[in-house]
């Protein structure tokens, strides 16, 4: 699977989404320690035939992160797969869609902030939607900022330009992606131009902030992958909006709803603004695809369903309080 197929199978995924035949299973957390966390989310494809999770450890030592595809119909372990480049696609191709359907038609300045293991494919998903002449690109490392631009130039071949600062880099840029571990924004409303797209991409739990509420104030479309996950989990969307209950939140579409209307940005729009926090039924349209294809192709390693066992019920010795 490659990007250009990650967007196609994650909009068939979301237009089953719109049309009831797929539902999300909203994304749960804990943390410990100093900033690791625990994630789990899941979604049902009943008409497709799987149903599946995908769960992971963040930590400073790592993480395996694992997505695993059940029958619908009678429980069956169909695949494990290993989730790393998956997920690289997954968020990438969610930026593609959303570009896609909220950038100006002709956006060719392109600001992406933020230099880690997401930071290339969110490149290569915009770039995949939109004609791009230029890109800038600011991190907080130096030295890492300026390798990245270079990786990003030959890889692409496309202009890119090292910025100093997160203002320099969204200077009049029409699209901007935000990928960053940042607990406090990193832009604000003074530093984008109008007509602006922005894929805010790295704050997916309450303890981490990308977007300052001035911006939020000035988008005329707000879309998230999932509502009720922006509603638990984004804190720049629960400062701005409130309570779940808010009339507010009605302004906040899901993704399936923008990709199900297949309508071009507005040309009145002023910014537009894509909050990704990451939602199972994207994981799940790349993984069942992914399966279809390995099984099509004979990739992949077959095993053994696992089998039960019989627990044993009765102790060796007496229970003493």
């Amino acid at each position: 699977m490659d990007l250009g197929d990650a967007i196609s199978a994650l909009e068939t995924g979301l237009l089953a989404e719109a049309h009831g035949e797929a539902h999300n299973m909203v994304k749960t957390h804990a943390t410990w320690g100093s900033g690791s966390t625990l994630h789990a989310i899941g979604a049902t494809f009943p008409k497709a035939g799987f149903v599946g999770t995908k769960t992971w450890a963040h930590t400073e030592g790592g993480a395996t992160p694992l997505l695993i595809l059940f029958d619908s119909e009678t429980g069956a372990l169909k695949a494990i797969i290993e989730a790393f480049a998956l997920g690289q696609m997954r968020t990438g191709s969610a930026s593609g869609v959303a570009t896609r359907w909220l950038a100006a038609e002709g956006a060719d300045d392109f600001a992406i902030i933020g230099t880690g293991k997401q930071a290339m494919a969110q490149v290569a998903a915009v770039l995949a939607v939109r004609p791009i002449k230029r890109i800038r690109v600011f991190g907080r490392n130096e030295e890492r900022r300026s390798q990245f631009a270079a990786r990003v130039g030959k890889e692409f071949g496309v202009g890119v330009v090292s910025a100093r600062s997160a203002a320099e880099a969204v200077k009049d840029a029409s699209i901007i992606t935000i990928v960053t571990r940042a607990t406090e924004p990193v832009i604000s409303a003074d530093m984008i131009v109008r007509g602006a797209h922005i894929n805010a991409i790295g704050a997916i739990v309450p303890s981490r902030a990308e977007v300052a509420s001035n911006t939020l104030a000035r988008c005329t479309q707000i879309v998230v992958d999932s509502v009720p996950q922006a509603q638990k989990l984004s804190r720049e969307l629960m400062d701005f909006f409130g309570s779940p209950d808010r009339e507010d939140w009605k302004r906040v579409r899901p993704l399936s709803a923008l990709v199900a209307a297949r309508q071009p940005r507005d040309p009145n729009d002023d910014i537009t603004l894509f909050k990704s926090l990451g939602m199972g039924i994207s994981d799940l349209a790349l993984g069942i695809e992914l399966y279809r294809n390995a099984i099509e192709q004979g990739l992949g390693r077959e095993f053994a369903h696992p089998q039960r066992a019989t627990p044993k019920l009765h102790t060796s010795q007496k229970a003493t309080q």
